[in-house]
């Protein structure tokens, strides 16, 4: 019996994955779940528990890429026309977790931000305060 994994007829790799038939209603539906998880991470950037915990979404999901890798390769023919899912993994990277890896990133990006100018707000008041003592000091 052959492994689930194996894959002879679409060997997986980056050309392989641009020839990809993308109207399969799986992949549109994988498309626009990526573009909902981008724009949950634009419109969550004043919302902080929010975007903590899509962020977490996001890692847990990458993590679990694997699993849904494997059960993916023994299901696929309920709800794919190939096999895409290879025992190493590199469809799955590249459709499902290279974009969940950049929206983490993007967030990451946002916490920077948001981190060095509550550092430059607090450095400012720090100075006011300073110029405030000295000025009543001179007084």
């Amino acid at each position: 019996m052959p492994s689930a994994f194996s894959v002879s007829s679409f060997p997986v790799s980056i050309p392989a994955v641009i020839m990809t038939d993308w109207t399969e209603p799986w992949l549109l539906g994988l498309a626009a779940f990526h573009v909902l998880c981008l724009l949950l991470t634009c419109f969550s950037s004043r919302r902080h528990q929010l975007q903590v915990g899509h962020f977490l979404c996001l890692v847990i999901l990458v993590y679990s890429a694997e699993y849904i890798n494997e059960v993916a390769a023994m299901n696929w023919r309920l709800f794919s026309k190939y096999q895409y899912f290879d025992s190493r993994g590199m469809f799955i990277s590249l459709v499902f977790s290279a974009p969940l890896l950049l929206n983490a990133m993007v967030i990451v990006i946002l916490w920077v931000r948001k981190t060095l100018n509550v550092m430059t707000d607090l450095k400012n008041l720090q100075e006011k305060i300073k110029d405030r003592k000295r000025r009543r000091k001179e007084e």
